[in-house]
């Protein structure tokens, strides 16, 4: 006990009393007052910041979807000739009803002479200078109310000259308004004024200018659809544009009365009155044909634009590359009923496929008298085209696609359009070795034609 007694007292002195620190009042309230403060400022900036990036998350998160262009297309119209002869005996048969027995008793019972009978008076009215004014009045107003519709497309491109000093250069060339998807205002224009351009400039009617970008092109036709964003419009240039309305062109005969608007004189917003020389004309492309209208419209060789018919509806494009070399002071453009696949399919981002063939159908008269088989004759092969990589060759005869019977250039182009590129075709062909023609086979890759 008394050795215990002594270890305590040894080992008193590290016994002690933890006690709380006493609280500082200041030193808290400084320190909640900072967090408070720092709280504020990260909560205004991500506020900041929120706002500024809503607009571009939510087009992220939620992209607004193009709708899609839908062009009606037209029917070539078939049996004209059957049902005119039919109106005209339905027409015959009825004027034989309504006709009185000018023998007999007529319903009433009273004989009529044909002595007695008076022609009806034709009353002939005397055209003056001032009518022939308003009737012009009334076409131009049809082209005043379609420029609407127009806009001048400019392609700007860069170069150097001799002294490696920089300049640019400008091309112009009449567009048309064609669509509206939700996002863009769609233009159809000629790929030429815009090729290699590094920038892509379109004033309306108003002259407001925008910038527009290039959407995709046919290599064949040469046209194509130019997209302007909306957001880059203003709205009073929304309220003073308008939509083109594309007509029906199989409609139009020599003879027509058009109207040529856009730059067919190489002034913007120019409207011509003429009329359709020939509308039989057919030019041969690669992969199809198209009808060539001509008119007696005079016009530039870079002419552009398109036909209206007396509805204000487009029935062709003022394509003057496709005219003939001694027609170039005159408008020449193709029908718009054959484009309109091709124009709904370049606004909704699809490329045209290609093969490479320039083709005519062989009639029933060409095979009688040159021995050939019916079918779609090849008159050239596209130097490295796919159908030259395929082994096609000029002369040979196609007779079907993918085992299907083809007799015209329509149906060729038809099914081949119905391809995607990097699709495979196959394509039946007759080939002559000698004296007769061998059936052959041959595997084309579809391409696009650049």
């Amino acid at each position: 006990m008394k050795q215990q007694g002594r270890d305590e007292q040894e080992f008193a002195f590290i016994k002690e009393k933890i006690k709380d620190k006493p609280i500082n009042k200041r030193r808290m309230l400084l320190r909640m007052g900072y967090n408070l403060l720092c709280a504020v400022i990260f909560g205004a900036a991500a506020c900041f910041v929120f706002v500024l990036l809503k607009p571009y998350m939510e087009e992220w998160l939620y992209p607004e979807k193009e709708s899609t262009i839908s062009i009606p297309k037209d029917d070539l119209p078939q049996n004209e000739g059957n049902n005119k002869e039919e109106e005209g005996q339905e027409n015959e048969q009825q004027n034989e009803q309504e006709q009185p027995d000018v023998q007999g008793n007529s319903g009433e019972g009273v004989q009529t002479k044909p002595e007695e009978q008076q022609p009806p008076a034709v009353v002939v009215e005397e055209l003056e200078l001032e009518d022939y004014q308003a009737l012009q009045n009334k076409l131009y107003d049809i082209g005043k109310q379609a420029n609407k519709s127009v806009v001048t497309v400019t392609g700007v491109t860069s170069s150097k000259d001799w002294f490696d000093t920089p300049y640019e250069n400008e091309n112009r060339s009449a567009g048309i308004i064609i669509g509206n998807n939700g996002q863009e205002l769609l233009i159809l224009a000629e790929k030429k004024i815009i090729a290699n351009a590094q920038e892509i400039n379109i004033t309306f009617i108003d002259e407001t200018e925008v910038s527009a970008f290039l959407k995709k092109y046919d290599g064949n036709t040469g046209i194509a659809v130019i997209g302007v964003p909306l957001a880059e419009i203003p709205k009073a240039t929304m309220e003073k544009i308008e939509v083109a309305v594309l007509g029906n062109s199989y409609m139009i005969a020599q003879g027509t009365a058009v109207i040529a608007i856009g730059s067919p004189l190489g002034t913007s917003y120019s409207i011509l009155c003429g009329t359709i020389t020939s509308s039989q004309n057919r030019v041969s492309t690669i992969d199809t044909n198209y009808t060539v209208f001509t008119t007696d419209i005079v016009g530039s060789a870079s002419g552009s634009g398109v036909l209206l018919n007396l509805k204000g509806e487009i029935v062709g494009l003022v394509l003057q590359d496709f005219s003939n070399q001694n027609d170039r002071n005159t408008i020449t453009a193709l029908s718009i009923s054959e484009l309109k696949q091709i124009i709904e399919d370049l606004s909704n981002n699809r490329d045209v496929p290609y093969i490479g063939l320039r083709i005519s159908t062989v009639t029933d008269q060409i095979a009688r008298e040159f021995g050939i088989p019916k079918g779609v004759y090849i008159k050239s092969v596209e130097l490295d085209s796919p159908a030259m990589r395929a082994g096609l060759q000029e002369a040979d005869v196609i007779t079907a696609i993918n085992g299907e019977e083809v007799t015209t250039v329509e149906q060729y182009f038809q099914k081949i359009y119905a391809m995607q590129p990097e699709d495979t075709v196959s394509i039946t062909i007759k080939r002559q070795n000698g004296n007769q023609y061998v059936d052959l086979e041959c595997t084309v890759i579809v391409g696009i034609l650049q």
